[in-house]
């Protein structure tokens, strides 16, 4: 498909390249501020999952060069946004990057060091794993995904602090609520007009992180496998089956973002230019420094040369 076509077929992708942003998904976290206003009071900040580095863009921009450009600014001041993933990215101003495994507790200790022995006021997590098109096996990953970031959680949110994950719907939601509502008083599940109806992503805002009393991080696997199978019983699979009937768990869910603004599955026509030449479709913001598919485009390339050859 050409980039004429695609910021035809998508209205986001387009508006990202115009507004300088690195991927569409950066309009996801802007519209969830709108509704939760996520960004008030928050001096430190953590992005796990960064790359390619849209929402540590729109950390940068909402956080960060504000008060760079603050008359009243001091020294000291500023905003810390850390962006941990396991993939380099390229530079963006005021956001630290730490090459490494969330689910490591080195990397904890690395952000806590980059904050001065303080813990973050925000984590923002828009990470996901390769989806295979199988929605219970896409969100069974991916709800690991998040557990995994709350093992960094764990260690790096202030009490109070608030915490942003992408989620994928599906049978086992409720399961996945009931364990982050052991750790937030406030859990709510939010879809951004940006994000399209016809995929199965939406986002967890939790709001107030208060562990358990006495909680020790290194129980945080056996307290979540505890909501999984509340009985006890040693022989049952961790998962949503009891939550139904007269436990059934009703979550709370909001649309964010203008609804009466794009509608991110439908097609929009090109805009037109004021002299009449053809709207020029742009490039890509940044494009990834390392993808991990890197390897895979320079073995197609090597073979279609080699049936070039053959064929010539």
């Amino acid at each position: 498909m050409g980039k004429a076509s695609r910021d035809k077929r998508d209205i986001y992708y387009r508006k990202a390249k115009e507004e300088g942003w690195r991927a569409r998904s950066a309009f996801k976290l802007l519209q969830i501020d709108e509704e939760f206003n996520l960004f008030q009071g928050v001096k430190r900040v953590v992005d796990l999952c960064a790359a390619p580095g849209s929402w540590s863009q729109v950390l940068s921009r909402k956080l960060y060069l504000p008060a760079k450009l603050s008359p009243d600014k001091r020294e000291g001041d500023l905003p810390l946004i850390v962006a941990i993933d396991l993939q380099p990215m390229a530079p963006i101003d005021g956001v630290i990057q730490v090459q490494g495994d969330i689910t490591n507790a080195r990397t904890a200790e690395v952000v806590i060091r980059h904050f001065d022995g303080c813990k973050a006021d925000l984590v923002v997590c828009d990470g996901a794993p390769d989806v295979t098109g199988l929605h219970d096996m896409d969100e069974f990953v991916q709800s690991q995904l998040i557990l995994a970031g709350l093992t960094i959680v764990a260690h790096i949110l202030r009490d109070g602090g608030k915490f942003i994950a992408k989620i994928f719907r599906g049978k086992d939601t409720s399961l996945l609520y009931c364990q982050l509502k052991l750790f937030f008083s406030v859990v709510t599940f939010a879809k951004p007009k940006s994000s399209r109806n016809s995929s199965i992503e939406a986002f967890a805002v939790c709001e107030n992180y208060s562990p358990p009393e006495g909680f020790n991080p290194k129980d945080l696997h056996r307290l979540l496998e505890k909501v999984g199978t509340p009985t006890g019983e040693d022989d049952l699979d961790c998962n949503s089956g009891w939550l139904e009937g007269p436990n059934k768990v009703y979550i709370p869910f909001l649309a964010c973002g203008d609804l009466s603004g794009y509608d991110s599955d439908r097609s929009y026509p090109l805009p037109t230019v004021a002299d009449g030449t053809t709207y020029q479709s742009l490039d890509p913001v940044q494009p990834p420094i390392a993808p991990p598919y890197k390897r895979a485009l320079e073995m197609k390339k090597a073979s279609s040369h080699g049936i070039r050859e053959v064929d010539q």
